[in-house]
């Protein structure tokens, strides 16, 4: 809901501003550059961060620097793995985004494929609201999923046309169906199918990215890469020559 997002980044900004200013035990002075980000997102949710960037900026004297969300998300995995360098695959997954990007360098990129409707994360957390379990989806669609089974036949979108792009709208409706046609259905199996499939969806994609570019060094990035099943399978590609 980007109105009700957008109000709620007003009411915090400031707040968690200054908390992260706490906790990395420093103040404004000791900053050298504020980098917000302008895009991609909600358009609400930006206009507020950069509208607070701009004027802390110019109150404080501090250069400005617009950052780019996925590239951002990217060049995470250079913190936790300062050993990695381009070229890799990464594969972006959020609640807004979902892209095969081959990084051919620290500032040049290739989208080899991305949704055409849903992003995973979006998917998940419609999910998680139909069966039941609130927001953020993501988190308790991967707990309860670890109670069942992956035992209920879903749909998985393939387009006739060669291409890396991917769908998430058919499974996503797919388990919505099931769940209203059928209440006392297993939410467990029901949560741990819809994952096992939306998984196999970006495996599928994922090796043909790597067979294609040539490339096995492949990076997760965006907020659904912290599921731990999706961790799982990518892992297992370790042990397979794609």
């Amino acid at each position: 809901m980007p109105e009700i997002a957008s109000r709620n980044h007003i009411e915090a900004i400031s707040r968690v501003m200054k908390k992260a200013l706490k906790e990395a035990k420093v103040n404004l002075a000791d900053i050298d550059v504020i980098t917000p980000t302008y895009g991609p997102g909600l358009v609400g949710a930006l206009l507020v961060g950069l509208s607070y960037a701009k004027a802390l900026s110019y109150a404080c004297g501090i250069p400005l620097v617009g950052v780019n969300h996925i590239e951002g998300h990217i060049a995470g995995n250079y913190i936790t793995y300062p050993e990695l360098k381009p070229p890799f695959l990464c594969v972006m997954m959020s609640g807004g985004n979902t892209q095969m990007i081959h990084v051919k360098t620290y500032t040049k990129f290739e989208v080899l494929g991305k949704t055409r409707d849903d992003a995973i994360g979006e998917a998940f957390d419609k999910v998680a609201r139909v069966v039941g379990l609130g927001y953020p989806g993501g988190p308790k669609i991967d707990k309860l999923a670890q109670k069942g089974q992956a035992n209920i036949q879903l749909p998985k979108t393939h387009f006739n046309e060669d291409t890396l792009d991917f769908s998430f709208s058919g499974i996503k409706t797919a388990v919505i169906h099931l769940n209203h046609k059928n209440p006392e259905i297993n939410q467990a199996d029901l949560c741990a199918s819809f994952q096992k499939t939306v998984t196999d969806t970006l495996m599928e994609n994922v090796i043909k990215a790597a067979q294609k570019t040539r490339l096995n060094v492949i990076a997760l990035a965006g907020g659904v890469s912290a599921n731990s099943y999706i961790r799982s399978e990518f892992l297992k590609l370790e042990q397979e020559r794609i």
